[in-house]
């Protein structure tokens, strides 16, 4: 993993009983942890965590970041900053004992963990389920919510007050006030919320327009790719810290973490070794088009005893010498005309399939493997580009973005595991699939909730390849990696 470049220094002490990069491993149960909430979706809080990420590196702490829900593009902010793989906690797809697993086995050894929240801090997908709050109460962290205080000061008491007691399960210990004008808007704000809702004030963040991340269509635009095409994003991401770090009380941040109460965490269930992919070597395509990884996914493959070999779909002639293909999700469509032209890796790739290599490709890998993708240009006008051709039909950008949970279960059998496995999921994508009219395919899912690619179907499969819009987490569908890893191995000993 990356470290923190440019972002601060791994050296430094500790403070508030939050331990250093230095001495024993730390057990997760004792971990100091905090939770980053907004008060609504755009409330800043994924910047402000990314610059206190880098603020608590710069003080050498060994810090473990979460993200609660299915995101791929925060988590990668976050993986880059503290150089530990920021890992996804979402109380839909994952049940308690889950959640808490995959916390226990992340936070281990940290001298701290952060979570950031995902959209208000009481949205979730039904309820409580799937919401922050949830995340919180499973894992018992204290909270600092961020609030969009444009243009509201006694206001502002009002909206933290009823925030702490919608839920009195929710430990709301802080909050951080952002988008505030100037000096006196933050003395007013602070006063009021402090006197009328009874929590603390721990910082305030002014009007900046440093703290904006470049966006796009699916969220901020990915950190592989703003550290590579855009001008001054490091420098950028250097500057969020410098202004947190004005802001933020972070030594009472740190206290507030050091006040969570140990936590009972169960038995490993999830991240067993064995040995059933034991001499697999598994290509995953990475690189700026494709990163949408969990790292959870990819940690089971090694944990299994696979051997995960990256490659870049854009910059490599040829596949490496591999067992299996993961192609996962990304941006192919912003770069498509590196990928089209780049003949020799799509050839080598229909050559396999056509040999029999498993290939698994989900979202941004179904785009890539379609016959052409079609692109509106800045200037409006539609640009075509070529691509591997082993899904019948062309990749559009869609009428509307879709960004929701799946349910479904496999009707055949496929690489994922047999007919009738149940899972459920997650659909991040602004494209959309229009097959041939002479197309002929078959699914291998049929979803109860979600789009697909076309009317609830989804998976298109074709001799050893499975293609599809879905996106599976290991936490929520099980068989994954175990049948995918048998797939390949069934082919290479044919």
């Amino acid at each position: 993993m990356r470290g923190a470049k440019g972002l601060g220094s791994s050296s430094g002490g500790s403070s508030s009983g939050v331990s250093s990069n230095e001495g024993p491993a730390t057990r997760s149960s004792e971990v100091p942890r905090i939770l980053i909430a907004g008060d609504r979706s755009s409330s800043g809080k994924t910047t402000i965590v990314a610059g206190l990420l880098s603020a608590l590196r710069a003080r050498g702490l060994l810090v473990q970041p979460f993200k609660v829900a299915m995101d791929y593009i925060d988590p990668s902010y976050h993986t880059w900053i503290t150089g530990r793989a920021c890992r996804n906690l979402d109380g839909h797809v994952m049940d308690g004992r889950t959640v808490k697993e995959v916390y226990d086995h992340a936070a281990r050894g940290a001298g701290i963990a952060v979570v950031e929240g995902v959209r208000g801090l009481y949205e979730g997908y039904d309820g409580d389920i799937g919401s922050t709050a949830q995340i919180a109460k499973l894992l018992d962290l204290p909270v600092i919510l961020v609030v969009d205080a444009r243009s509201i000061t006694r206001s502002a008491a009002a909206l933290v007050k009823g925030y702490k007691e919608f839920d009195p399960g929710v430990s709301m210990v802080g909050v951080i006030l952002n988008k505030v004008g100037g000096g006196r808007h933050e003395e007013k704000a602070r006063r009021e919320i402090e006197a009328h809702a009874g929590v603390e004030v721990v910082g305030a963040i002014h009007r900046d327009e440093s703290m904006h991340l470049a966006m796009r269509h699916l969220g901020l635009v990915p950190l592989m790719e703003g550290e590579i095409r855009h001008e001054g994003f490091i420098e950028r991401l250097g500057r969020i810290r410098a202004i947190v770090e004005e802001g933020l009380d972070i030594p009472r941040i740190l206290e507030l973490a050091g006040e969570a109460k140990p936590l009972d965490l169960p038995e490993p269930d999830l991240y067993l070794p064995t040995r059933a992919g034991e001499g697999l070597r598994i290509g995953v395509a990475l690189d700026e088009a494709f990163n949408f990884y969990y790292r959870d996914n990819l940690e089971l493959m090694e944990l299994s005893e696979a051997e995960v070999v990256p490659f870049s779909p854009i910059r490599d002639h040829s596949l490496p010498d591999v067992d299996g293909l993961y192609i996962g999700g990304g941006y192919p469509e912003i770069y498509a005309e590196d990928l089209s032209r780049n003949a020799g890796m799509m050839r080598s790739i229909a050559r396999a399939q056509e040999a029999g290599l498993p290939i698994y490709a989900e979202c941004g890998g179904l785009i890539y493997l379609a016959r052409e993708m079609e692109w509106p240009r800045s200037d409006g006008e539609t640009e075509s580009h070529s691509f591997v051709g082993l899904v019948p039909g062309i990749a559009r950008k869609g009428k509307r973005r879709i960004v929701s949970y799946i349910s479904g279960r496999l009707s055949r059998d496929c690489l994922l595991g047999p007919a009738g496995s149940s899972f459920l999921g997650h659909e991040f994508h602004h494209s959309e699939l229009v097959l041939d009219d002479d197309a002929k395919v078959e699914y291998a899912m049929r979803l109860d909730r979600g789009e697909g690619i076309a009317g609830g179907l989804d998976g298109i499969i074709d001799r050893g390849m499975l293609a599809n819009y879905v996106h599976l987490h290991a936490a929520s569908y099980r068989g994954f990696p175990s049948h995918f890893l048998k797939s390949c191995r069934d082919a290479r000993d044919k």
